[in-house]
C-alpha cells in the first residue's frame, strides 16, 4: 500500500487550475474536480483520496477513464467552437503505471482532430508528473444539444 507523503499544503492544485465548471452527476462524488483551459484543450486535474481507490489501493482504472473521456470531449469542444456536444463512439485506455491517493492526477488531452461528423482526440494521464495511463477516443459531432427529456 502506498503511504501518502504529501502535507496538507500540496492538497492545493497546481497554478493554473481552478475549480471545474462543468457539473455532472457522475463526477459529484469525485469532487473536488480542476480544470486548466488552453487554446484547443481541457486539462482536468484532482487530488486523488480514498474514494478514488479501489480494493487494492490504486486509482480506480474506471475513474481514469470517465476523466479521460471527459477531458478529450470538452477539449474537442473547445478546439472546434462546436456548441452541439460531443458523444463518445470510441474509448480506448492503455494503463501504464499506478496512481495512489494522495497524488496529483492530470488529464492532458494532447491531441484533438476535429471533424464535421467525428472528432478524434489522445490524451495522456500523470500521477504526480509520471506517465500513468494514455487514451484515444472517437466522438460523434452532434448538430444539437442532446439530454434526455423523460
Amino acid at each position: 500500500m502506498q503511504i501518502d507523503t504529501h502535507s496538507p499544503s500540496d492538497w492545493a492544485p497546481p497554478v493554473g487550475f481552478s475549480p471545474h465548471d462543468r457539473k455532472s452527476p457522475l463526477t459529484d462524488p469525485w469532487e473536488p474536480l480542476y480544470s486548466r483551459k488552453a487554446e484547443r484543450a481541457v486539462v482536468l486535474g484532482l487530488r486523488a483520496g480514498a474514494a478514488h481507490t479501489n480494493s487494492r489501493g490504486f486509482v480506480h482504472g474506471g475513474l481514469i477513464s470517465a476523466l479521460a473521456d471527459n477531458a478529450m470531449g470538452l477539449s474537442c469542444a473547445r478546439a472546434s467552437g462546436h456548441a452541439g456536444g460531443f458523444v463518445t463512439v470510441s474509448l480506448s485506455v492503455d494503463f501504464l503505471g499506478t496512481a495512489f491517493e494522495g497524488q496529483w492526477l492530470e488529464f492532458d488531452t494532447v491531441f484533438v482532430k476535429p471533424g464535421k461528423t467525428l472528432a478524434f482526440a489522445q490524451a495522456f494521464i500523470t500521477a504526480d508528473g509520471q506517465p500513468c495511463a494514455r487514451a484515444n477516443a472517437v466522438f460523434k459531432v452532434m448538430t444539437s444539444d442532446v439530454r434526455r427529456t423523460a
